[in-house]
């Protein structure tokens, strides 16, 4: 089995592009390709690279950046970004490049949807010829914010909307994390979990993404009873201007080749 299938239109891939990428993924590229270590002329592959934000991170330190991922609207929406840069189709567990294509190669928010991710891992240390970073959400229980969340959804829309939002924490727990790796021949040089923060210029905005892949599965008097229970569970992640910064856990890991 091969990365999900999930038809994502361009519309939603331009939604994620612009909120998003500013909201959480920005600040995690800039990390993610520092743990690379990425300098001038160093050749980069972005796995399951969405719209390209970490191509985008490495490309500004210098990184020649080939970004490849199964989804087409996402890389309609990153060749518009920066039509500069290399963009391919790709699945991340029979990556179309030979051995040691790449210096770096780096896989951010991806892992936990590869259907499988041993050979996803397999994959990237075998282009690679120096590092492989891979950055995920950490666990559900260690991130505040998506915790409420998670508890509004199974009291409004029931345990398998909660599972949904739970899978981009399918592989957080951090045991499980390096067993992969380790399964991957792959060894960790460095394992770091940090807190961030999804952040929104306000909490209509924030549900507006968060809330988006469940508005279809319930009808329009839950999802106003739904959006009332986020408002009030939420409320600690609100600043005086109404900003929003809801907490999530994050690991990165780095793994030499």
């Amino acid at each position: 089995m091969a990365e999900h299938d999930y038809a994502l239109s361009r519309r939603a891939a331009e939604f994620y592009e612009a909120t998003m990428v500013p909201a959480l993924f920005t600040a995690w590229a800039t990390r993610a390709v520092a743990a690379a270590g990425v300098g001038p002329g160093d050749r980069v592959l972005d796995v399951a690279c969405g719209t390209g934000v970490v191509a985008r991170a490495a490309a500004a330190r210098g990184g020649t950046v080939v970004g490849v991922d199964v989804n087409e609207a996402m890389l309609a929406v990153a060749r518009r970004v920066r039509p500069d840069l290399r963009w391919e189709v790709g699945d991340a567990t029979r990556l179309p490049f030979g051995d040691d294509s790449f210096d770096a190669v780096v896989s951010q928010a991806a892992l936990m949807f590869f259907g499988d991710r041993v050979a996803a891992l397999r994959e990237m240390g075998r282009v690679a010829g120096r590092v492989v970073v891979v950055q995920v959400p950490g666990r559900l229980a260690a991130s505040a914010g998506y915790l409420a969340l998670a508890d509004v959804l199974a009291r409004h829309a029931g345990g398998a909307a909660r599972d949904l939002l739970g899978a981009y924490f399918a592989v957080g727990e951090p045991a499980l994390l390096r067993d992969l790796f380790e399964r991957a021949g792959l060894r960790i040089a460095r394992f770091e979990s940090w807190l961030g923060a999804t952040r929104s210029p306000d909490l209509d905005t924030f549900l507006a993404a968060e809330l988006l892949p469940f508005a279809d599965s319930v009808g329009p008097d839950v999802r106003a009873r739904m959006v009332a229970d986020c408002r009030a569970e939420l409320a600690p992640f609100v600043d005086a201007t109404g900003g929003v910064a809801a907490p999530i856990e994050v690991h990165l890991v780095t793994a030499a080749v």
